[in-house]
């Protein structure tokens, strides 16, 4: 009827209505549903969290059965390729040091426990554990609260175990804030600096470093290297007079010690017998020894006593 062979649409026609960006609402709901998968399902499994469940330094939560086939290295159809495994955790985790064992407080009277399942409360303000909870753990006991029972209590003792933490052990369950997030990532590599893993104990192969790494002795090393030095000298000196010929070290030693002691006894029996000697004779220059009249007993003749003749 026109005979005009077709017709071009323009863009007016084709978007009707142009794209818009998300409300507050939507934001957040969408941020609760993922919030709420994560807080149900292990994400290395795909299946729900299920006690025993433990916390890597993040504040993600696993199933501990599905990081033990992990680290085992196990092909099991329960969890995820290694591939996407190691996408999840990033090296966050290496060995069962690297995450903590969380302990829920388990409400028994809730529908949820009767039907088989567990509903999580707070032991202190008994609010459920979730997504709509902000909820903390604290490092190493792994007792599970909500955020504001540890921010009004304002301590340094776990509410349960009465355990000592410091305020940087406390981890955040499932952060959605950024500076939450940057926290607990810059706690993990001070950690890593110290040698320690996230549940505060020390990781395999690491080793402290020496109080004086410069190469100066403390003052605790310094008798000792003396000592040792003078002992060198000391058996050095004894080696001097071992015989030739031995090549045993604490042959020579002991030779050498016999070798000296036998040379003392000798000096020792000279000095005696010399002594012996000069008691014999007279000595003019000693005026400690009563002087003999006739001499010595060499030269003195034998006189009759006078009041011995009659």
């Amino acid at each position: 009827m026109g005979n005009d062979g077709g017709s071009i649409p323009t863009r007016r026609e084709l978007v009707r209505e142009a794209a818009k960006a998300p409300s507050v609402t939507q934001v957040k709901e969408a941020q609760r549903e993922q919030l709420e998968h994560y807080w149900t399902t292990c994400p290395l499994s795909h299946k729900p969290l299920l006690r025993p469940i433990v916390s890597d330094s993040v504040g993600n939560l696993y199933n501990k059965d599905s990081i033990l086939k992990y680290l085992i290295g196990t092909e099991d159809d329960d969890i995820s390729s290694k591939a996407d495994c190691d996408e999840i955790l990033q090296g966050r985790v290496k060995s069962l040091k690297d995450v903590v064992e969380l302990k829920f407080d388990i409400d028994a009277e809730s529908d949820a426990t009767k039907e088989g399942g567990e509903r999580w409360v707070c032991p202190v303000t008994t609010k459920q554990l979730g997504p709509a909870v902000k909820s903390v753990y604290i490092v190493p006991c792994g007792h599970v609260f909500a955020e504001e029972a540890v921010r009004e209590m304002k301590g340094d003792t776990c509410l349960q175990c009465n355990e000592h933490y410091s305020e940087d052990n406390v981890i955040v369950i499932l952060p959605t804030k950024e500076a939450d997030k940057q926290r607990l990532m810059a706690r993990g590599r001070k950690l890593a600096e110290q040698g320690l893993a996230h549940s505060l104990k020390k990781l395999s192969g690491s080793k402290k470093r020496k109080k004086h790494a410069s190469g100066n002795p403390s003052a605790a090393e310094e008798p000792a290297a003396l000592a040792s030095k003078s002992k060198a000298d000391s058996t050095d000196q004894v080696a001097r007079t071992v015989p030739l010929g031995i090549k045993n070290a604490s042959t020579a030693l002991l030779t050498a010690k016999v070798l000296e002691e036998e040379q003392e006894r000798e000096k020792r029996q000279k000095m005696a017998r010399s002594k012996n000697l000069q008691s014999l004779f007279h000595n003019d220059n000693d005026k400690e020894r009563p002087k003999i009249k006739d001499g010595d007993f060499m030269t003195r003749g034998f006189s009759i006593p006078a009041n011995a003749r009659r």
